[in-house]
C-alpha cells in the first residue's frame, strides 16, 4: 500500500479587535508551543468544512468571512505527517474557549506574537502579515 501525503488545514482566526487566536496543544510533540488552530481533513470532507470544524472544535468559535490564504507543502513540517497545509483566515464569532486537543487558548496582537510557534506557523504568519495586511 502506498502512503499518501496527509492534507491538513490551519486557520488564522481574528477575534476581539483583530487579536489573533493561538492555541497550545495538549499533546506531544508540540504541547509547549503556540499554534494556529487546525488539523487533518477527514475523508469525504471539503477543506473549507475542515477549517470550520477545526475552528469550532479547538476554539468554540464559528467563523465569519472564511477566505483561503495559501497552501504550504513540506514533508518535514510536522513529524506526525501533516505534509500539506491549506491555510484559511476569518473572523471568530462567539466566546473563545479551548477544546479538543487545544489545552489553552490565547489572544495576541500581530506585533507581539510569541517566538515559540509550532510547525511552520512562523512562516505562515509572517507571509500573512506581509501579503494580506501589507505590514
Amino acid at each position: 500500500m502506498r502512503r499518501l501525503p496527509s492534507i491538513a488545514v490551519d486557520i488564522i482566526i481574528f477575534h476581539d479587535n483583530k487579536k489573533l487566536i493561538l492555541i497550545k496543544r495538549g499533546k506531544d510533540p508540540y504541547k509547549d508551543y503556540f499554534a494556529l488552530p487546525g488539523g487533518f481533513v477527514e475523508y469525504g470532507e471539503t477543506v473549507e468544512n475542515a477549517a470550520l470544524r477545526e475552528a469550532k472544535e479547538e476554539t468554540n468559535l464559528d467563523i465569519k468571512n472564511l477566505k483561503l490564504f495559501s497552501v504550504y507543502s513540506d514533508p518535514k513540517r510536522d513529524p506526525r505527517g501533516h505534509t500539506i497545509s491549506i491555510v484559511f483566515y476569518g473572523e471568530g464569532i462567539g466566546n473563545p474557549n479551548p477544546g479538543d486537543d487545544a489545552k489553552e487558548l490565547f489572544l495576541f496582537d500581530l506585533d507581539n506574537l510569541p517566538n515559540n510557534l509550532a510547525f511552520d506557523h512562523n512562516t505562515i504568519l509572517s507571509d500573512f502579515i506581509q501579503r494580506e495586511l501589507n505590514l
